[in-house]
């Protein structure tokens, strides 16, 4: 009995101690750095290339990235607060605390493609990362953000570093949030012509869609978002202004809990106005997208309508009344 005992003490000591010794290598140890291998890129801005940036940019960017005064200065985003102490980056055109004037467009193109910061270190998961973003858009948005658009006018509001928890840490460590891969190939965005292809390329490579409505942000494939644990089904915990988790809506055609009794006009207004059916308003993070035009939305109504249907109740299923 005594010698139970004795192992028992002794194994439970040892994974006390290999607990012990993992939680000290994340909280302590230093955060991995990547090599940027900026790209070569040739951007000549034109008036479609800039309305269509300008689209990306306060679609995509100005929520997390919108400051106090009106520009793009960086702010506290309560809403990140799971990750720990996280501020935006100061992404306007000031000289000396706007980020992006440090960059080459080439070493931009790779960061909002993989992660990787100039610094090399990685940009974790509440910035968007656009790997399959076409190479036209890709201009678009970097035209748009040289631009001298007042949007992108310096905003005086300097960086803040931010403090990332030990989940944060673990994460990266751990590899689950990680640098994606640069696709060294042109890429072309699908024919509007080709509604299903052109919904899908929408919906998972330029504005991000499934990420927020699969299951979990660590459980989505950045790279293949269609492996993604419960594509496009929901239930993903995200924070409102308040800290509080709310849970993303379930984006298939499940006829329960789903969008399966949705018309594509209703679908339209719940996307560009904010009203669902019964003129229940979307909660934040999902504003309206206002600037997206009807036949985009109609198109990812199309991909939508292909995408397997998963049955996942939440607290808030698009029927709700």
């Amino acid at each position: 009995m005594s010698n139970t005992i004795k192992i028992l003490g002794i194994a439970i000591g040892t994974i006390t101690l290999s607990v012990v010794i993992f939680a000290a290598y994340i909280q302590m140890s230093p955060l991995p750095t990547f090599e940027n291998k900026a790209i070569e890129i040739s951007i000549s801005p034109d008036s479609l290339k800039l309305a269509e940036g300008e689209k990306l940019v306060k679609t995509l960017c100005s929520m997390c990235h919108m400051s106090a005064d009106g520009k793009l200065g960086g702010k506290h985003m309560t809403d990140a607060s799971q990750f720990g102490t996280i501020y935006s980056t100061n992404i306007s055109n000031h000289p000396e605390h706007g980020k992006l004037a440090q960059y080459s467009d080439g070493e931009l193109a790779y960061l909002i493609r993989t992660g990787i910061k100039k610094d090399g270190n990685y940009a974790p998961p509440w910035m968007v990362k656009l790997p399959r973003l076409s190479d036209y858009d890709m201009e678009s948005l970097i035209s748009f953000l040289r631009s001298g658009h007042p949007l992108m006018n310096s905003s005086n509001t300097p960086n803040q570093n931010s403090e990332f928890n030990f989940l944060s840490k673990m994460l990266i460590k751990l590899g689950v949030f990680a640098p994606l891969t640069y696709d060294e190939g042109p890429i072309q965005s699908p024919l509007t012509s080709d509604k299903v292809a052109y919904g899908k390329y929408l919906a998972l490579s330029k504005y991000d869609c499934y990420a927020c409505h699969s299951e979990d942000f660590a459980k989505c494939d950045f790279q293949d978002p269609e492996n993604s644990v419960g594509f496009l089904g929901g239930g993903n915990p995200i924070p409102d202004l308040t800290g509080k988790p709310i849970l993303s809506s379930n984006l298939t055609m499940d006829k329960e809990t789903g969008l399966g009794k949705w018309t594509e006009e209703e679908f339209i207004q719940a996307v560009k106005i904010g009203l669902r059916k019964n003129n229940i308003s979307n909660r934040y993070p999902m504003l309206p997208f206002t600037l997206l035009e009807d036949e985009e939305v109609s198109a990812i109504w199309a991909y939508l309508q292909t995408v397997p249907v998963i049955h996942n109740p939440n607290d808030f299923t698009p029927d709700d009344s």
